[in-house]
């Protein structure tokens, strides 16, 4: 089995990079997904959340309110790093699972493992290969005011809170360009799936998640 980190900057286009990466048989683990269900109503990261920054976090519906939380922590490092002790644990419990379900079923399987952070929590070792999904900085923050409404200056600050793109994309075994249109992301991604079918045959994966 081969498993591979899919990363890139915010607003880079990595879930269309990862959907299209399951539409060829790729298992596809979304890491930001985990981390939305450990939190779900009344679980353990919950209870935790709520208890340390009250209900003001929450919605109506009990759930947390993600923009709320996020004004809270981003951009102090402390409450961040908190937050992310709370969270953490549970989203690798919870990979973990998946990535043994998978194993069990077909050792020949890849595994595209959708990371936001993947870089900025030095998580590239754990993978067979590492790929980045590519914009320049510049569309990234057009992107970001359009799809969330923010202003240039919001975009800017949370594109500096991220290691640059330019930077993954050197780290990166393999790079996936989203400039142009679908039809050319997609033969990248070809690419880059027969590329891992071939090492799939070739070796295992390193193992799991915490090794």
């Amino acid at each position: 089995m081969i498993v591979a980190g899919l990363t890139g900057g915010i607003a880079s286009g990595k879930s269309t990079v990862a959907r299209l990466f399951r539409d060829m048989g790729c298992h596809v683990i979304d890491l930001d997904r985990l981390s939305r269900l450990v939190v779900e109503p009344h679980r353990p990261a919950w209870c935790e959340i709520v208890h340390w920054l009250g209900s003001g976090v929450l919605m109506e519906d009990g759930t947390l309110n993600r923009r709320r939380l996020g004004d809270l922590v981003f951009g102090d490092a402390r409450q961040r790093r908190h937050l992310e002790r709370i969270i953490h644990p549970r989203v690798v419990e919870a990979y973990e699972e998946n990535l043994r379900r998978i194993r069990e079923s077909n050792e020949k399987n890849i595994v595209i493992t959708d990371v936001p952070l993947l870089m900025e929590i030095d998580m590239q070792n754990r993978f067979d290969r590492v790929i980045v999904v590519y914009i320049p900085p510049r569309e990234q923050i057009a992107r970001l005011m359009q799809r969330d409404g923010l202003s240039r200056q919001a975009a800017v600050a949370r594109l500096k809170s991220q290691m640059p793109i330019d930077e993954k994309a050197k780290a990166a075994d393999y790079v996936i360009d989203n400039r142009g249109p679908l039809e050319d992301t997609e033969r990248q991604v070809r690419q880059v799936y027969e590329a891992l079918r071939s090492l799939a045959k070739e070796r295992k994966s390193k193992g799991s998640f915490l090794e």
